[in-house]
């Protein structure tokens, strides 16, 4: 069996209660500060599957009064990251390329990012496009985010990675 990602393995040991997904989101936070920026909470993560929640405040909103556009960019990225990451193989790694955004309704609320997948194949490298899509309490979705990531074989130690700059992520294993 491969190794567990740290992922994995911190929220099948935190995912379980409301007290663990919050720590457990929190540590996202650490681990990739900008993202932790909007304090978003992890409800949901399986293979393939995230559901990330953002509470509508001061904090995320624009002039407007509604979540500010990037507060969003911000959820759905983690979104797919995060479903990503916890389904990948520890061997495995995925680099960001690229992410555009629709946004179709003013985002007001509880708004709760979903992505949903097949697993896709790690053993090549290969460009996979996630779609991540926000909804409000109405259920009506207010945006949706489409997220291309190289995924693949991590090299070898010692080897250059061939790329990966901000947006790298690594499957990363745990004893």
């Amino acid at each position: 069996m491969a190794a567990e990602t740290v992922v994995r393995r911190n929220w099948e040991r935190l995912g379980g209660t409301a007290g663990g997904r919050w720590l457990f989101s929190r540590l996202i936070g650490r681990m990739a500060p900008y993202s932790g920026t909007v304090g978003a909470t992890v409800l949901e993560l399986g293979p393939g599957r995230s559901r990330v929640e953002l509470r509508d405040r001061r904090k995320v909103r624009n002039h407007l009064g509604s979540v500010h556009a990037i507060a969003l960019m911000n959820l759905a990225e983690l979104s797919s990251g995060l479903a990503l990451l916890y389904t990948l193989p520890a061997e495995a790694r995925a680099i960001l390329t690229a992410l555009s955004i629709e946004y179709l309704k003013k985002a007001r609320g509880r708004l709760v990012a979903s992505c949903d997948f097949p697993p896709p194949d790690a053993s090549e490298r290969a460009e996979h496009e996630l779609v991540s899509e926000i909804r409000d309490t109405a259920g009506d979705v207010v945006a949706r985010a489409r997220a291309r990531w190289l995924i693949g074989p991590r090299p070898p130690a010692g080897q250059p990675s061939g790329g990966g700059g901000s947006g790298e992520a690594r499957a990363q294993a745990v004893p």
